[in-house]
C-alpha cells in the first residue's frame, strides 16, 4: 500500500527564499565589519605613513607643498643629517640646523636603560609573584593588598624623592642613576605574574619536593619554564615602556653620556633652524628610533598576543 504525502508548493518556495534572504544579510553585515575594519587600519597607520613621506622629504620644499601625500624633493638627506654623515653645509642647503646631533649614543643610551630595566624588572619581579602567589608565610595576603595600593600612586609623585635619593647617592647623569628607581620592582608587574603562578598546579612542585627539588629548583626549572608566555609579555611591555620613557631621563640625564633618544630628540626638536623645525630630520629620527621596537614587535608580537588572555594551567 502506497502512502502520498502533500506538500504545500508554497512551504518549498518559502525555504530557498528565507536561506537567500539569510546569506544577503550575513554577506552585508561581513562587507560592513570588513569596511569598518579597513577604515581603521587606514586611520591606524596613516600618521606612519605621513612620517615616512616627511622623513624623505626636504624641510624646505615641505612648506611649498605641504598637502602632498607624496615626499616632496625626495631624498635621504634626513636620514644623513640624523646618523651624522652630511656636512654642516648639506644639512643647512635641506633645511636642517647643522647641529651636531649624536644620534648612535643616545640610541645605545636608549639601548642599555630598556635593557637594564626590563632584565631587572622581570627577574625580581618573577622572585616577588613567586614569593605571593606559591609560598606561604605569615601576613602574605595583607602585604600583598598593601603592596597593590602603590598601583594607585602616580609615578609624579615619587619623581621628586627618587631624585633627591640619586642626587644624594652622586648619580645624577649617569646610567645607573637612570634604571636604578624602575630596576627591582613594579607592583603591575608582581600582580601580573602572581595571577599565572595561582594557577600552575601546586602537585608539580609536590611531586618536585618529593623528588628532593629545593624551592629554588622549583623555581628555576619548573615555575620559570611553564611561563615563557607571561614572562616574554611582561618583558616586551616593559621594554617599550621604558625605550618610551622621557620625564624621568630629562630629569636624571642632561649629559651627552646619559642623554637618551626620547630626551635628544625633544632637544633635536628645540632646534629652529631658520624659524621652523627640522620636520624632516625629526621625523627620520623617530623612524630609526621606532626600528627597535618594530622589531621586539615581529620578534614576540605572536607571544605577547597569545598570552593577553590567558587562564592559566589546572
Amino acid at each position: 500500500m502506497t502512502t502520498t504525502t502533500s506538500v504545500d508548493p508554497g512551504t518549498i518556495d518559502n525555504v530557498p527564499r528565507t536561506a537567500d534572504k539569510a546569506t544577503r544579510t550575513v554577506n552585508v553585515g561581513r562587507i560592513v565589519a570588513w569596511a569598518l575594519l579597513i577604515i581603521a587600519i587606514i586611520v591606524t597607520l596613516f600618521p606612519f605613513y605621513w612620517m615616512l613621506r616627511t622623513a624623505f622629504s626636504t624641510s624646505k620644499s615641505l612648506f611649498s607643498n605641504p598637502t602632498s601625500l607624496l615626499p616632496v624633493d625626495p631624498t635621504l638627506g634626513a636620514f644623513k643629517r640624523v646618523l651624522g654623515l652630511s656636512t654642516v653645509a648639506e644639512a643647512q642647503a635641506e633645511g636642517g640646523s647643522g647641529a651636531s646631533v649624536n644620534f648612535l649614543l643616545y640610541l645605545r643610551n636608549s639601548i642599555l636603560y630598556s635593557t637594564i630595566v626590563t632584565v631587572g624588572q622581570v627577574f625580581f619581579c618573577s622572585l616577588a609573584a613567586y614569593a605571593f602567589s606559591r609560598l606561604n608565610w605569615p601576613g602574605r595576603d595583607k602585604v600583598f593588598v598593601l603592596f597593590l595600593a602603590a598601583l594607585m600612586v602616580p609615578p609624579i609623585f615619587t619623581s621628586l624623592p627618587n631624585f633627591i635619593l640619586i642626587k644624594n647617592l652622586g648619580l645624577l647623569n649617569t646610567i645607573p642613576g637612570l634604571v636604578l628607581p624602575s630596576l627591582l620592582m613594579t607592583p603591575f608587574a608582581i600582580f601580573f605574574l602572581r595571577q599565572f603562578f595561582l594557577g600552575i598546579s601546586k602537585e608539580i612542585e609536590e611531586a618536585a619536593s618529593i623528588d628532593g627539588a629545593s624551592v629554588w629548583t622549583c623555581f628555576f626549572r619548573i615555575i620559570l619554564p611553564m611561563s615563557v608566555a607571561p614572562i616574554t609579555t611582561l618583558a616586551v611591555l616593559t621594554f617599550i615602556a621604558a625605550w618610551n620613557d622621557y620625564f624621568w631621563p630629562l630629569l636624571v640625564g642632561n649629559t651627552e653620556s646619559s642623554k637618551v633618544l626620547t630626551v635628544a630628540l625633544g632637544v633635536f626638536r628645540s632646534q629652529n633652524p631658520q624659524g621652523s623645525p627640522d620636520w624632516a630630520g625629526l621625523m627620520a629620527a623617530a623612524l630609526i628610533a621606532a626600528l627597535p621596537l618594530l622589531i621586539l614587535f615581529f620578534a614576540f608580537g605572536k607571544k605577547v598576543v597569545n598570552s593577553i588572555g590567558f587562564s592559566g594551567m589546572k
